[in-house]
């Protein structure tokens, strides 16, 4: 089981390491991809966005492997396919070297990472969860988010050691293309891990009853399309929020005037907070059930919202940090269950398919647009607190459809 675990989050962590360190690097890479001083920001980040929109086609064609020809499989390729474009970015030639080829190959190449986030989430929890006893499913499924904080840790991490250690000169020359070559190095570790791994029992005996479905897209649309848009539905109100904390914050706060350590400190509390509080969240709805969970923790996201953007208004450290750790505990606590709820949510012969589609179609819409829309709100209202209302209409849009959620914990995955 520990093996199980370990490979799972290995991938997992590498998606958030890339995450990071591209954002981390986002004003040198801009320097030697995109020429244009006026909107070099604007392209490296349309850049970093691009992966997004392609995350709900991984699903698809990962669903259709994780479910047809096996879960192992699956992530082996999921972490191939983001192990060598990783790497790739690193030994990209700049557009001084090679022209316009460069930001076209640097496009191409987030658009295989963003393919590959498809399934590797997905395949990730489904192998984990249906390999975990019944009475801890709760608390296995949470390791693949707390591997996604710890990714995001490590490439926070890396990236400062760098800028301290190294000079300017040298970080914006060649030093920022290294760590993104060592991903290549953690990946293939991961990938040996994965090979020697069993395939899921659960699906190895669906496969032996010849149970498996032959169009599992098809089959989650047609069948299962009440799951599915309760699963998007729950998923909202943790890839919204989690980009809010981990994204929008520490540059919301540097626009209000706090020093960028303060904002670095902010940024690092709440993924520190949130590595320790999936666990104690996913191990009570192993106990209380999953519904209970959900339910208090979207209450909670939705009445702290705007308060905790109220208080880093206020201008004062020690509360900014405060407000930080708070929120980013009530997300934790919602966020716990969730991995698990979506593996429960799916028979095993759509399951791979049923949880790729809910998380990406949720995260493409609501994650990766969380902090464009927060600034629109901000600029429409003319509230500097208005990412407060958002993150509170989707928490209370999730409350009223769980109305229609199903208590997931005692049931079982041999289905």
């Amino acid at each position: 089981m520990r093996k199980v675990i370990i490979s799972g989050m290995i991938g997992n962590a590498l998606e958030w390491y890339d995450y990071a360190l591209y954002a981390q690097f986002a004003h040198i890479i801009g320097l030697h991809f995109f020429p244009d001083s006026e909107i070099r920001d604007i392209l490296t980040f349309a850049v970093f966005a691009a992966g997004f929109f392609v995350r709900p086609i991984g699903a698809i064609i990962f669903g259709n492997i994780g479910d047809k020809l096996g879960r192992r499989f699956a992530l082996m390729l999921g972490i191939l396919t983001m192990a060598v474009p990783t790497a790739a970015i690193g030994l990209l030639p700049s557009y001084e070297t090679i022209g316009i080829a460069a930001p076209i190959l640097l496009v191409v190449i987030r658009l295989i990472q963003g393919f590959s986030l498809g399934g590797e989430f997905s395949g990730c929890i489904t192998y984990m969860v249906e390999h975990s006893p019944k009475n801890k499913r709760g608390l296995v499924g949470s390791a693949s988010f707390i591997s996604m904080c710890l990714g995001m840790l490590l490439g926070a991490a890396t990236a400062s050691t760098m800028a301290y250690f190294m000079s300017e000169e040298d970080l914006v020359g060649w030093g920022w293309r290294l760590p993104f070559i060592a991903g290549l190095f953690v990946g293939l570790i991961g990938l040996y891990i994965r090979m020697n791994l069993s395939e899921s029992p659960i699906y190895q005996q669906a496969k032996e009853k010849k149970s498996l479905s032959e169009r599992p897209v098809r089959e989650i649309v047609t069948k299962h399309y009440r799951a599915l848009l309760i699963s998007i539905a729950i998923y909202i109100t943790v890839t919204a929020p989690f980009y809010t904390a981990t994204v929008f914050v520490e540059s919301f706060l540097q626009k209000l005037g706090y020093s960028s350590l303060i904002a670095f400190f902010a940024s690092s509390i709440i993924l520190v907070t949130m590595i320790a509080i999936l666990p104690l969240s996913a191990i009570i709805s192993d106990y209380i059930g999953r519904r209970k969970v959900l339910i208090y923790g979207a209450w909670g996201i939705a009445l702290s919202a705007y308060p905790t953007f109220w208080a880093l208004g206020q201008m004062n450290d020690f509360l900014a940090l405060i407000a930080s750790f708070g929120f980013a505990a009530i997300v934790a606590f919602y966020m716990g269950p969730v991995p698990t709820v979506l593996v429960e949510s799916f028979p095993t012969k759509v399951r791979f398919t049923g949880v790729a589609l809910s998380y990406n179609i949720s995260a493409a819409i609501f994650g990766g647009t969380a902090p464009m829309i927060g600034a629109m709100f901000i600029k429409f209202t003319g509230d500097k607190y208005a990412m407060g209302y958002y993150l509170t209409i989707l928490a209370i849009f999730t409350i009223f459809v769980l109305r229609w959620f199903k208590e997931t914990s005692k049931i079982s995955l041999e289905k």
